[in-house]
């Protein structure tokens, strides 16, 4: 009689394990976005509440790139500026245009990462255009703003000493409904993929 009812307790186990690793694998992305976005891993750029103080921006100057790429879209999408020259600390603003080629509405949604990965953490966005889904009519053109700082932090950062250009890469892609339940169980944001 023992036999049956250990066969019973080591097939539940192994359904529980079955279960509680498929959970996991769901929760899987959605979790690694969020610990990006809190983080700054993999190249993910920080939301900032406020800019740094007058007194806080440095002499040090950092050159900032601006990729632009479409996956998936019939749309043109590309900065304004493909660089700006700004201080560690000092607010800057960068304005990019979306054209919508095709003859239907888009809705759209930008993911963005920064290189060298180790800069995420200090990449702080005040306002920017990846953190709504984008509607664009048929033919529309929008101009969409980015405003952001290089944190006072990094330039105490020995690990990015030597670093004096950051290339922030934006990718719009399609939203779908399964991009809509993966940012719903993130709690909103865009991915640091990209």
């Amino acid at each position: 009689m023992a036999a049956p009812r250990s066969a019973k307790f080591i097939a539940l186990v192994c359904a529980g394990v079955v279960l509680t690793m498929t959970g996991a694998a769901f929760a899987a992305v959605p979790l690694y976005r969020l610990f990006c976005q809190v983080t700054g891993f993999n190249g993910t750029t920080m939301l900032a509440d406020k800019a740094p103080e007058q007194d806080q921006i440095q002499d040090r100057t950092v050159n900032i790139r601006f990729d632009t790429n479409v996956r998936g879209l019939p749309m043109v999408f590309k900065a304004e500026q493909v660089s700006q020259r700004v201080r560690i600390g000092e607010t800057g603003i960068a304005y990019f245009d979306v054209t919508n080629t095709s003859d239907k509405p888009i809705q759209a949604r930008a993911s963005y990462n920064v290189v060298p990965e180790q800069t995420g953490a200090y990449f702080q966005k005040l306002q920017c255009f990846c953190f709504d889904d984008q509607t664009i009519a048929a033919g529309e053109t929008k101009q969409f703003p980015m405003q952001y700082f290089i944190a006072p932090e990094m330039v105490d950062d020995a690990e990015v000493d030597g670093v004096n250009e950051i290339t922030l890469s934006y990718t719009f892609y399609p939203v779908t409904d399964d991009t809509q339940s993966s940012l719903s169980a993130s709690g909103g944001g865009s991915t640091g993929a990209g």
